[in-house]
Parts: C-alpha cells; structure tokens; sequence
C-alpha cells in the first residue's frame, strides 16, 4: 500500500483542585510538552489554535478560532476560521483519527469517512456496520452528495504536500476545515500529543490531558528501562522493498527515534530525514547484512511470503535466525493495518514491543502488542 510509505499508524488521576472560577478569563498557553507542528492558548472562555506545519516544509499557517456556541465573539480576521464548540458532528480523513475520538469517548460523533473498509477499530466499525457512518468515497473523488447530507459540523482533514483542491471545494459548501499535522511529528510522544488537538474542538481538552499523560508515563518508564540495560545493544535493520527500491525510515524519523529508545543499534540512526530514505538493495545488504534484528518487515507475515517476493531477501542474517519481525499479522475486519491506525496514538505500545524484542528479559510479563517474528 503507497501510502504506507508517506505516512511511516487510560486514564490519569486528575489534579484534585479545580482552577479558579476567575482564571478561565485570562490568556494562558495549554501544556504541550513534545508537539512541534501546532500551539494553543485559551483567553476569555476561547481557544485558539495555530497549525504551523500542516505538511513537510510547509510555510503556510493556519489559524482556528474556537468558542462556545452561546459566547459572543468580535468576528476574527480573514486568516483565522471561526470554529464553534463543542461539534457534534465530525469527518476525518485519516484513520489515525479513529483512537483519539475513541480515546476521547466521541466516536460517536464520526458521521462519514473516505472508503471505511481502512477503519479496523471494532468499536468503529459497529458503527459503520450498522449505516450510522456513511463511507463517501474515496479522497479526491468524494460522493459531495452524500458528504453534504451528514451536515458535519467540521472536517479534520491533512495535507501531504499543500494541494488542498478538495478541501476548498468543502469550505465553499461552509463546512469548515481544519489541518492535522500530528504526521509530520519525528517524535512519537509529539505525534500522539495531537489528541489535544482534536480534543479542543469537542471542549474536551482536559480528557485529552489524562490520556496523553498516561501515554507518556509508560512511554518513558519503558525508555528508562531499557536505557539502563548494559549489554551491546541489538543492530537493526528495518523496511523492505518497493519497486526494487528499499525504504528504511529515516534517521529523524518516527520509528528511529523508538528504537533509539528501545536502545537498540539502528543502522541510519545517523541520518538526519525525517521520512523514508530509498535506498538499494545492494547498499542496504552492504551495511546490515549481519543485522541481529529486521523489524518492520513490510506487509509480510511469514518467511515463505517474504522469499517470494524477492529470494535475496534470505541473504540476511536475520532471515538465517528467524529474527525478523512484522505488525502484519495484526488486521482489522476489513483488513486494514491495525498497527497503521493505532501506533501513532500508542507510541507506548510499540516501544515495549521492540524492547520486548530486542531485550526479551527486560519486560517479562510483556505480551508485544503489534509485532511479531515472521513465521
């Protein structure tokens, strides 16, 4: 699946005092401690939002207006959205927006998503089951008819490389359209702090507090476990190929900076993208070669599949001492990636499974979530 490439997918104590009644009235900036594409403040009884990178190298900044339906408000200036809260009804565009919404307890607020055979959250997908989420299309080519008949009071929309054709044609219906950029995040717990995001428009931004701070918690209880452990950290290879190119995901990216927690040796730990790197098979047989692990292995979920695609794939050592790993195994109904909808949302998860992996006597009670070694 292309996509896959662009896009490499619980409840804390509250404080036991309440904010004074008089505090809401003054500007204060929310706490984001590792998002880096968005900020947020709240002044008078109204949030607002800037996304400041909505896609890879963006310039462009977008600027929401949040307030409660009742409030009056002075109208905002032409580059801000006016946004009235809390929505009822809401489209988003990606499955990475299926757990915070449930996370949040408002899935059922989702009224329509682009093709729905992606969604593998069993919760979700009851719903769309039983009609309550209408599937328009695919994106690019939405069913407009339909979209307009669900009367959504906002779309959470994203942006790969700032060609927003169809979503001008959304707003020119007046429904509004909002960006989330929590993708271009290199870091996992800034990836999954966007469910402040998404919470604010539902007015539900202290929920969001006390799910991403558990994340977060056991996030960085397992990479100080794993930090402390002494032996010659694992080498690891990762990706597979595509059209005989190999993408390994870059130096910055996402799933290096987790296996740089899990402490393991990554083998482009050095590079400095963000994204996915292409390479050779030749240059990436030259350098791991003598990998001890091979996680994200592509879609494959057994040895016999993997030499199928390509027979030099057995020239790895980790072929040789079946150390490779893969979240493939782990689909929704429709037979969507699990691993691709949830992961950004449970960073957590995915590090203790490559702890589990790469240091099996560091979480002995663990069961890996997403992954596991090829059959």
């Amino acid at each position: 699946m292309t996509k896959s490439f662009l896009y490499i997918c619980i409840v804390f104590i509250l404080l036991s005092c309440k904010q004074p009644q008089q505090e809401k009235t003054i500007s204060a900036h929310n706490s984001l401690e590792h998002a880096k594409g968005f900020t947020y403040h709240h002044q008078d009884g109204i949030q607002y939002i800037s996304v400041t990178k909505a896609w890879p190298e963006s310039k462009q900044l977008f600027h929401y207006m949040l307030a409660p339906k009742n409030k009056e408000v002075a109208t905002p200036g032409k580059d801000t959205l006016l946004i009235r809260t809390p929505i009822e009804k809401v489209v988003v565009m990606s499955t990475t927006n299926i757990p915070p919404l449930e996370l949040i307890e408002e899935e059922n607020s989702l009224v329509a998503f682009p093709n729905t055979n992606y969604i593998s959250s069993e919760i979700t997908r009851k719903r769309i089951d039983s009609g309550k989420i209408k599937d328009i299309g695919t994106f690019g080519n939405f069913n407009m008819e339909l979209l307009l008949q669900e009367k959504p009071d906002l779309i959470i929309g994203f942006s790969v490389n700032g060609n927003n054709a169809t979503y001008d044609k959304i707003e020119k219906f007046g429904i509004p359209v909002v960006f989330d950029g929590s993708w271009t995040e290199a870091h996992p717990l800034g990836r999954a702090e966007w469910i402040k995001f998404i919470a604010a428009f539902f007015e539900k931004t202290d929920q969001a507090n006390q799910v991403f701070r558990e994340i977060e918690t056991a996030y960085l209880q397992a990479k100080e476990k794993a930090a402390k452990v002494s032996q010659q950290p694992p080498t690891v290879l990762s990706g597979s190929m595509y059209k005989d190119v190999w993408y390994v995901p870059g130096g910055q990216s996402f799933a290096a900076q987790i296996l740089q927690d899990a402490n393991t040796n990554y083998y482009w730990k050095d590079n400095t993208q963000t994204g996915s790197i292409a390479l050779s098979f030749e240059s990436v047989l030259a350098k791991a070669k003598k990998a001890d692990l091979w996680i994200s292995a592509g879609n494959f979920t057994s040895k016999e599949q993997l030499i199928a695609s390509d027979k030099s794939y057995a020239a790895f050592d980790a072929f040789t001492n079946n150390k490779i790993y893969s979240f493939a195994h782990k689909k929704g109904a429709t037979g969507g990636f699990i691993y691709y909808e949830l992961g950004p949302m449970r960073p957590d998860l995915i590090l203790q499974d490559i702890i589990k992996i790469g240091h099996p006597n560091l979480l002995p009670a663990y069961e890996p979530f997403f992954f596991r070694a090829l059959e």
